[in-house]
């Protein structure tokens, strides 16, 4: 039976892990999730000890949540049984309920990369910061401006891939930097190979439980790594080898 991956990186979300594994699979039976916990502690293990579907992988350092996802996308690989693979966060901004739809969505239009948008026309934010809200709008601006690519949100981290796709993310991606830049890296590579990428709208609702791992210092390396990943698109399309 073929099934469905759902990696998700962790940073101190014990507090959220249990219960989004749960309800994830509650949505999804057929799904397997792929936990990277970057937490020091693995007081998540704990939680999720009894949930035979969940593979936990504990590497107690903030490496990044770039890393984490092509970490757990590369473990997701060895199972030849999943067909289609999900990244999203621990904290419930990704809600589950939206998980089967956007499954469909992928499947009917044969898709090898979905991006949850929260810039469509039916999305929505909710619980934001006047500061979160003005960071992202000005993220996916510069991003936009910069990597011209025809999608409205660079830097939601609730996506899905074909196989083809999560290897090309495996195989390529992770060169810019280790935090929210890979996300934009994932899509230049995604985009540059001509892999069939659609958006669709999503409910995103701010964390109610945990920390989040946003700070002025993780904001100041991805958009560093922005123009870095600009001067390189730009470099491997005159040599046409991206």
């Amino acid at each position: 039976m073929k099934k469905i991956g759902i990696i998700i990186p962790t940073y101190y979300e014990e507090e959220n892990i249990g219960s989004l594994a749960d309800a994830i699979k509650s949505h999804i039976p057929n799904s397997e999730i792929f936990v990277v916990d970057d937490t020091p502690s693995n007081e998540s293990e704990k939680t999720l000890k009894d949930k035979s579907f969940v593979n936990y992988f504990h590497r107690g350092q903030k490496l990044g949540r770039g890393t984490a996802v092509i970490f757990g996308l590369e473990h997701a690989l060895k199972r030849d049984y999943i067909e289609l693979f999900v990244e999203m966060d621990a904290d419930f901004s990704h809600d589950p309920r939206e998980l089967n739809e956007k499954i469909n969505f992928f499947k009917r239009y044969e898709l090898d990369m979905l991006i949850a948008s929260r810039y469509t026309k039916n999305s929505k934010i909710i619980n934001w910061s006047i500061f979160r809200r003005t960071f992202s709008l000005l993220s996916n601006f510069l991003a936009k401006w910069l990597l011209k690519i025809p999608c409205t949100d660079y830097t939601n981290g609730f996506r899905f891939y074909s196989r083809r796709a999560a290897e090309k993310v495996v195989n390529e991606c992770g060169k810019i930097g280790d935090g929210f830049i890979v996300l934009s890296e994932i899509l230049v590579v995604i985009h540059s190979n001509n892999y069939k990428i659609g958006e669709f709208s999503t409910i995103f609702v701010n964390r109610k439980r945990g920390q989040s791992s946003v700070s002025l210092k993780l904001i100041a390396s991805s958009l560093f790594g922005l123009i870095k990943l600009y001067y390189l698109k730009r470099k491997k399309a005159r040599n046409k080898i991206f």
